[in-house]
């Protein structure tokens, strides 16, 4: 194994903002050093930089303005408008300087350390406000620059790296709205910047059409349970759409020990009754259930000091959790290592909109360092000799969770709602031996695997269009 030294002055280190004495700074500033000659320029002479507001997740609606966070920037720098959340219309006004225009470039200012996520709004007509921790690069009036040939930059290496270099933390990289003010670009004639737009424009086709061919993830997962288990989900979506049924007095009394009345309680049922008529292994999930434990909510900032704390978003369709927590507590308490995560802790959102309340995720990936779960978040321990976890979550995130919870979630105005410890003992689930388990479990991870293909594809493209966008940088410096 080689060893990689670097020699640097003192002075050096002394006339930096930060302090950095680590291997990773110098790697880093001997890349930017060699690339600074082709870099005359700063962001900040042609755009303006907006940082996002700090939206409580208490304020979330099922109809209204959308939120982008982090978590809805694609790895393909797409913006996830159906992934939203929302908040309440009158947002819009009262929070307009948040509101995101096209041609905006969004930067997620949390990262993992490999790449800081970017993307650009393009002919949208969806109003979207901006949550803390994303920042807009927005062209100051009277400038002339081509945005899309500037997104396309802040993909390359000289410019990821003089974000990497000023970031801060361990696991959680961030990085301040004025430093991205700061990143040197190079001098690239308009004229040039045109040219090589109009020479992606095929390029953005095809991968557009890659993009077509893949499946979303939660797609797979509904898909592969409804062949397992004989569901037709065009009939369950009818039902679950259906607003009128007509019940018996009878059926509102027998086997309903609390007597409950209400629409969506009997419209759970009738959808059960059709989602559950030919499965023979039904079973409630309070059986298997050893304890649940809500989360715990201190006071927080997004200033990166002191115990890193998790939020609804960093629960995944996909049956995971990211790590990318984005607020932060300096409080501590006496018990505070219980609500430490731990590698294959079982979480579920206690609270959210109506679509996402008790979506589960595993914590799949190994903890360098303490990250606190909040109380919006319940850990449930299983029974593990008859509950594979990766097959709950992916259960739980499924048509079988969404349907249970959408209806037996409470909230006002069935906005903000919430479960309890009882609605998730209370639900009956479809649970064969573990071996059926997991191979339900494979058959889903083989078939999100699959699009790794595609991914391969896209990420070749936009290698190209990468190409395009240096030569031009080079051609011109």
């Amino acid at each position: 194994m080689g060893l990689n030294i670097f020699n640097a002055r003192l002075s050096e280190i002394s006339n930096k903002d930060y302090l950095f004495l680590h291997y990773d700074y110098f790697r880093l500033k001997k890349l930017i050093d060699k690339d600074i000659h082709n870099l005359p320029r700063k962001v900040n002479e042609y755009f303006e930089v907006i940082s996002g507001y700090a939206f409580s997740s208490k304020d979330y609606t099922d109809v209204g303005v959308k939120l982008i966070r982090i978590s809805n920037i694609s790895k393909y720098g797409e913006l996830l408008y159906t992934e939203m959340s929302k908040l309440p219309i009158e947002y819009q006004d009262k929070y307009s300087k948040y509101l995101l225009k096209n041609n905006d470039i969004i930067i997620g200012m949390t990262g993992d350390g490999k790449n800081f996520k970017t993307g650009i709004v393009l002919n949208s007509t969806n109003n979207v406000l901006l949550n803390q921790r994303v920042g807009i690069l927005r062209l100051k009036e009277n400038i002339k620059y081509n945005e899309k040939f500037f997104y396309y930059m802040t993909k390359l290496d000289f410019f990821q790296n003089q974000i990497k270099i000023v970031a801060m933390g361990k696991t959680q990289k961030n990085v301040s709205p004025f430093d991205l003010l700061k990143i040197q670009i190079p001098n690239t004639n308009l004229k040039i910047q045109n040219k090589a737009i109009e020479k992606i424009k095929p390029i953005e086709k095809e991968i557009q059409t890659l993009k077509a061919e893949k499946k979303d993830d939660l797609e797979i997962i509904n898909n592969v349970f409804s062949k397992e288990f004989n569901i037709d989900l065009t009939e369950v979506k009818r039902l679950d759409s259906t607003k009128q049924f007509n019940l018996k007095l009878q059926n509102t009394i027998l086997k309903n020990d609390l007597i409950r009345t209400s629409f969506k309680w009997h419209k759970l049922k009738i959808i059960q009754s059709y989602m559950y008529k030919d499965i023979k292994c039904i079973e409630k999930l309070s059986n298997f259930i050893i304890s649940t434990k809500n989360g715990w909510s201190p006071q927080s900032s997004e200033v990166e000091k002191g115990t890193p704390i998790l939020g609804q978003e960093h629960i995944l369709k996909n049956g995971k959790i990211s790590l990318l927590a984005s607020k932060y507590t300096v409080l501590t308490r006496n018990n505070i290592e219980d609500f430490y995560i731990k590698k294959n802790d079982f979480f579920v959102s206690r609270g959210n909109t109506v679509e996402l309340v008790a979506l589960a995720g595993i914590v799949t990936d190994d903890i360098e360092d303490n990250i606190l779960y909040p109380d919006l978040y319940i850990k449930i321990e299983f029974n593990e000799e008859y509950i594979n976890k990766q097959y709950m979550a992916y259960l739980f995130n499924s048509f079988f969770g969404r349907i249970y919870f959408k209806h037996v979630a409470k909230g006002k105005n069935q906005t903000m709602v919430k479960v309890s410890s009882k609605e998730l003992h209370d639900f009956y689930v479809p649970l064969p031996d573990k071996t059926m388990q997991q191979e339900i479990v494979d058959k889903i991870q083989t078939q999100i695997d699959s699009q790794k293909d595609v991914d391969k594809q896209i990420e070749d493209k936009q290698g190209e269009i990468s190409k395009i966008i240096e030569d031009c940088i080079q051609k011109n410096g």
